[in-house]
């Protein structure tokens, strides 16, 4: 069978940044003109000149196949790198390979090490420590009175979730805070060769210092284990094997930008999501217990905190008319596939009500199933609790002011405002 020929790029090129700059709604439109379309579209990032061949990538963009990637990474692999641009080969030699970006058995390892960590004990504390930071969140908003709901409740409840699960000690919290900021700000954002001359290895530089900070803390709990995640990591053993420094140090930072950035960006998508559609915030409350879970899987669903991740693929593959060559690149829109009418009713409504919700907010399901996606929607939901069922009347004040990127679906600001109510 021949490699068929790629069907053209449409007008609004995935490739071209300002595609990522256009309102959610108009990159949700082209998300369904592409899911018509008979075969994966191939999209050009780099065209062919004498010495170099074109590079691009297909963009799958229907529920089906984003599923169906996920769960053939024999197929559709992680490595080099999921995220664009891929990481340098002297990069991956300094920080070591995040597990995101593993395959197969290495892969394997280190989740099941990192899976041995995550103890019924430690995550029976955490569950604990979740309910009782949102109380004190909202408590310190009702006392502050913010004007901006990301800085004030959504950042603190991932970031200090996050944090104190894992034992980081209070003196180094807000250094990693804006180390975390720096090392994700550019994430998924092509840059000018000017603009990326004039802050040279800034993310590099925020992320080697995560984890100089966590190889520091692992080599103290190693000593004098206290009981949290960086004690159980590098004191697990499993068949002999634990995480080296560097493995804990890629851990941790993949840890705490992805689990802080993502958790952070569905809460704050939650204020706007249920202030915009008064039904549902008025059956949400109705009966709280009844419909939190639906809620939270729905938010994720109609924000999509992650975007997109890309794949490598590995050897000849046919699938939804197109025949795959090993080295091809392609794009898992989670995005689009989360809006597919085949999958979902009315795909476009928000509806906490929505059953069944198979929803790919937190991946395809395989080996890359993200590993927090119980504990994010815990947090999520105690978040909602405090803040909706308490005499609170919460508004937005204007629209969120979201990043611009092709991974994440970043609220940098929302402003709000809030009256307590007389019970």
């Amino acid at each position: 069978m021949n490699h068929p020929r790629p069907l053209p790029a449409p007008a609004a090129d995935l490739a071209d940044p300002a595609f990522w700059k256009q309102p959610p709604a108009q990159r949700l439109a082209r998300f369904a003109e592409l899911r018509s379309e008979p075969r994966p579209a191939f999209f050009t990032e780099r065209r062919a000149t004498r010495h170099r061949p074109e590079q691009g990538f297909y963009a799958l963009v229907r529920h089906a196949d984003v599923l169906k990637a996920s769960r053939l990474p024999r197929v559709f692999a992680s490595a080099p790198g999921v995220t664009s641009p891929e990481p340098a080969r002297w990069v991956r030699a300094v920080f070591g390979d995040s597990m995101v970006n593993l395959d197969g058995a290495d892969h394997t390892r280190l989740r099941r090490i990192v899976q041995q960590a995550f103890t019924p004990r430690l995550l029976a504390e955490t569950e604990v420590s979740i309910r009782e930071l949102a109380v004190r969140i909202v408590d310190d908003m009702v006392a502050e009175r913010p004007d901006e709901f990301v800085s004030a409740v959504a950042s603190r409840m991932s970031f200090e979730v996050i944090c104190a699960m894992l034992g980081v000690p209070d003196a180094y919290r807000y250094r990693i805070a804006r180390q975390i900021d720096r090392a994700s700000e550019h994430a998924g954002v092509r840059r000018s060769l000017g603009a990326r001359l004039l802050s040279p290895g800034k993310g590099l530089r925020a992320l080697a210092r995560m984890e100089l900070t966590v190889a520091r803390l692992g080599r103290e709990r190693r000593r004098r284990p206290t009981g949290d995640l960086i004690s159980a990591l590098v004191c697990a053993d499993l068949d002999g094997e634990r995480l080296t420094y560097r493995q804990l140090g890629s851990f941790f930072s993949l840890l705490l930008v992805a689990g802080v950035e993502t958790t952070r960006n569905a809460i704050a998508h939650a204020l706007a999501l249920l202030l915009d559609h008064p039904d549902q915030h008025s059956l949400l409350l109705s009966d709280f217990e009844k419909y939190a879970d639906g809620a939270v899987d729905e938010i994720v669903r109609h924000s999509t905190p992650i975007i997109q991740f890309r794949r490598t693929v590995t050897t000849r593959y046919a699938m939804s008319g197109h025949t795959f060559l090993p080295g091809d690149k392609v794009m898992l829109l989670y995005a689009s596939a989360n809006r597919d009418a085949s999958v979902f009713t009315d795909p476009d409504a928000f509806d906490i009500t929505r059953d069944p919700n198979p929803h790919l907010g937190y991946g395809g399901g395989g080996p890359h199933y993200c590993l927090g996606a119980h504990l994010a929607r815990l947090e999520i939901k105690a978040v909602l609790r405090e803040l909706l069922t308490r005499p609170l009347t919460l508004r937005t004040l204007g629209e969120p002011e979201l990043g611009t990127s092709n991974f994440d679906h970043r609220v940098r600001k929302q402003h709000f405002a809030f009256d307590v109510t007389k019970p």
